[in-house]
């Protein structure tokens, strides 16, 4: 799913810790940003938070954690 205008990085973020399977930002040129390394967070956050945040696509592993992000998105329609 693709992701922009995060503004409520909190929010984001807790949906991310909620999920029990990987989940990971992927650039168009195939740069994979894994959510659950810290220092692989900071980065993809910086990413979503610049220009380029509007052409990062989600992804969770486990279909099941995907509704942690669709009840972010219905909190904060602007982000997506």
């Amino acid at each position: 799913m693709k992701i922009k205008n995060i503004e409520e990085v909190e929010g984001f973020l807790e949906a991310v810790n909620k999920c029990k399977g990987e989940v990971w930002l992927e650039s168009p040129e195939g740069d994979k940003f894994n959510l659950k390394s810290k220092f692989s967070r900071y980065i993809a956050l910086g990413a979503l938070l610049s220009e380029s945040g509007d052409n990062l696509e989600l992804f969770c592993s486990l279909p099941e954690d995907e509704q942690y992000f669709y009840e972010y998105f219905m909190s904060f329609p602007g982000v997506n």
